[in-house]
């Protein structure tokens, strides 16, 4: 018997059905994984298992031991023991540990906290959890990690049955992501129960014990990880047989387009201090140079301030296609040269989020669509529509807001929006984190089709096969220094590690 079952359920927006007959139920003592693409109704299932969609809203019904449900709110789900563990953290930076874990529940005893008693709680589920952290620490001081394991200790305290984790590794290192799979083992082994929701399907593999895949707002199957591959639960999230996910592009390399000499970035909060230093490489006409290392090692920091957007003081030099130039001191001189950046937070550098569609997309080329010293509006409209079918960009129209697409629409528009001013050289820095497995088919693709088409592209990972399976070559920085640059046939990952770093990696492998 299931401990947890959604039957048949349906969820319909204005104009849109997002669930459609969904069925999807959970065992004592499982991991059970729900896989699909951005859109695919994942977010949607899981607000209503958790009463933030309630009872009346949707079609189908929720059976919790066998008995039918209804919640009304998220209280109501949670007091029947399930437990959202959201990407988005929900603690209170500024209260302590000890705060934090009790908050909503304070012990009381004629109107007054008992504190001894929140404290005496609170260590009870620090240990359950493994982690040693002062009761009195502010939140704000823990890494994204420790604040991970606050949450699900919280939900113990709750007495949750079932765990409910959305893109739970999201932020986290390697080794906080290690951690946190070694307490879900543990939590299983005593009989707690988990839905786990991830975009990494190497996590999947290793945690899960059946998959549920969602494509398009419909359940498309439910099978034992064991009887599953990767590539299996792709081709059911895509609807389609995707083959070589890495689309290295084979036509003969070109001309040097950018040469970049011994480049430096000085820190500005610690003089004497170097976020990069002595950095030299160039970028060839239909090549992709992969930069890899860990998290801190200076990979955005080289793009952002080759992009002009330098937060320290900056020396070295640059040729781009064969001209000298001075280090570019704005994003605009950078465009100017054919330089184009995708930055690592779309978010907050490369969208407005309450603007369109097409506003978004012709940001970076404004000054090439002025007729007569005003915009040209016909011409803004067709170069958007071209570039959305270029693209292929889901959006109603073009006057969509951009907060209303997937992440990993958002991702094609900042592409597009690049594209359209025309550079020769395009640095993308982590241009597929946060996005599905389709979509990040797509994104290799068109990057396979640019380098094809000459561009040069250079690419910061922090997802090792990516960067392995993409790039002509690949080079290594470590705390700010490149430590190994080599072809693509000699970059193995024990290589491309042991330059890195000799500590414990943060890349997903």
């Amino acid at each position: 018997m299931s401990l947890l079952e959604l039957k048949n359920i349906t969820k319909d927006f204005p104009g849109v059905r997002a669930l459609d007959g969904v069925s999807f139920d959970l065992q004592k003592g499982e991991v059970h994984a729900l896989c699909g693409e951005n859109g695919a109704g994942k977010s949607t299932l899981i607000k209503i298992l958790c009463g933030y969609y309630p009872s009346g809203s949707f079609g189908g019904e929720i059976l919790f031991n066998n008995q039918p449900v209804h919640f009304k709110s998220l209280k109501d789900s949670e007091e029947k023991g399930i437990a959202l563990i959201a990407q988005e953290l929900a603690l209170v930076p500024d209260l302590s540990v000890a705060e934090n874990l009790l908050l909503g529940r304070w012990p009381l005893k004629k109107g007054l906290i008992q504190w001894k008693k929140v404290r005496e709680e609170a260590r009870q589920a620090l240990e359950w959890v493994g982690l040693d952290v002062s009761l009195d620490t502010p939140v704000r001081e823990l890494g994204v990690g420790q604040q991970q394991m606050i949450e699900i200790a919280k939900a113990l305290l709750k007495k949750a049955e079932i765990l409910v984790l959305d893109e739970p590794t999201a932020a986290l290192t390697e080794a906080d992501v290690q951690r946190l799979f070694a307490l879900l083992r543990q939590l299983k082994a005593k009989g707690l129960s988990a839905v786990y929701i991830s975009h990494r399907l190497e996590e999947v593999e290793q945690m899960a014990d059946r998959v549920t895949v969602l494509r398009d707002g419909k359940s498309i199957i439910t099978a034992p990880m064991a009887q599953l591959t990767r590539d299996k639960i792709i081709s059911h999230m895509v609807g389609r047989e995707v083959k070589n996910l890495y689309p290295r592009p084979t036509a003969a390399i070109g001309e040097t387009l950018l040469t970049v000499q011994h480049f430096s970035v000085e820190d500005p909060a610690n003089p004497g201090r170097y976020v990069v230093k002595d950095v030299s490489f160039e970028v060839k006409r239909g090549e992709i140079l992969g930069v890899a290392g860990l998290m801190g090692s200076g990979r955005t920091a080289l793009l952002s301030s080759l992009f002009g957007a330098a937060r320290g003081k900056a020396t070295g030099s640059l040729i781009v296609q064969g001209k000298a130039l001075s280090l570019f001191s704005s994003p605009e001189k950078a465009i100017e040269a054919g330089v184009a950046l995708v930055s690592e937070d779309r978010k907050k550098y490369g969208l407005i989020l309450e603007e369109s569609v097409q506003e978004n997309l012709v940001l970076a080329s404004l000054k090439h669509l002025v007729k007569r010293g005003f915009l040209n509006h016909a011409a803004i409209q067709s170069e958007a529509e071209t570039q959305v079918k270029a693209m292929r960009v889901k959006t109603a129209n073009l006057e969509v807001w951009i907060n209303k697409l997937s992440g990993g629409n958002q991702q094609k528009v900042v592409l597009g929006k690049w594209l359209m001013t025309q550079p020769k050289v395009l640095f993308l820095d982590e241009p597929t984190r946060g996005i599905d497995v389709g979509a990040k088919a797509e994104i290799y693709e068109l990057m396979g089709q640019l380098a094809a088409q000459g561009l040069g592209i250079v690419l910061v990972s922090s997802d090792l096969p990516e960067i392995l399976g993409l790039s002509h070559r690949v080079l290594v920085l470590n705390q700010g220094r490149m430590t190994a640059q080599m072809s693509a046939a000699e970059a193995t990952p024990e290589k491309v590690l042991a330059a890195a770093a000799t500590i414990k990696t943060n890349f997903e492998l």
